[in-house]
């Protein structure tokens, strides 16, 4: 097994976080929507109400917490099967091609892109219900546990700490991702440069037998010269 390529190894190792990084954000925030009864917590609002100290919730759109969901799992497919097809190579002693190469780019570009938005979403909408606990409690942290929506029947002991975990694992995955696309970037001007490189040799090498060829010192102009030679003789 061949351990000299540092750049794959490197974007084995880079899968291989960037897996369990999709973890921390596929696990919390599937624990939040069922700890909140299917409600989504980012971007969700409320007015605290002075009768009994419960917050009425507007409930925003299950979609914010479905697509990091979702961004999630697509990090963990690619990265299960970059991993796997990987060491595939890096056992076998020999690297991705070019297409391959060009195809780990692209979907690195992609998913670097849907992964800000999902970090964006948790963030700002983290952030968003954050603003409605401070209204009541010194931090957002304090409200964890508290007992503030009993018409939902909302279970907000570990709310902190699931969207705590979800950020850090969506911003650790768009470092890592963005991280993967330059090495696959890498691989590919490399394949490139190596390519530029066949291509001026076999035309200098083509040159350079069409310069043997016009020489008049060549063996073809000594084989002329001797056949002209022959036939004035006869």
């Amino acid at each position: 097994m061949a351990l000299t390529n540092i750049l794959l190894l490197s974007q084995i190792a880079g899968y291989v976080i960037a897996l369990v990084l999709s973890l921390c954000i596929i696990v919390p925030m599937s624990l939040q929507q069922d700890d909140f009864k299917g409600h989504c917590l980012l971007f969700s609002t409320g007015e605290w109400q002075e009768t009994d100290g419960q917050l009425a919730v507007h409930w925003a759109s299950q979609g914010y917490c479905n697509y990091t969901i979702f961004v999630g799992v697509m990090l963990g497919l690619v990265a299960i099967i970059q991993i796997y097809r990987l060491s595939i190579f890096l056992y076998k002693g020999i690297d991705s091609s070019f297409l391959s190469a060009f195809i780990d780019v692209v979907s690195g570009i992609f998913l670097s892109a849907g992964t800000i938005i999902a970090a964006c979403m948790i963030t700002f909408g983290f952030m968003a219900w954050c603003e409605n606990m401070t209204q009541r409690f010194p931090s957002c942290e304090m409200a964890a546990g508290q007992d503030i929506d009993r018409k939902d029947k909302i279970n907000t002991k570990n709310f902190y700490i699931e969207l705590g975990t979800a950020q850090f694992g969506v911003w650790g995955s768009f470092a890592i991702w963005v991280g993967l696309t330059v090495c696959a970037i890498i691989k590919l001007l490399r394949y490139h440069q190596l390519e530029n490189i066949r291509v001026s040799m076999y035309r200098e090498r083509q040159r350079l037998i069409n310069e043997n060829a016009d020489s008049p010192g060549s063996s073809l102009g000594r084989e002329s010269t001797t056949t002209q030679s022959t036939a004035t003789a006869e």
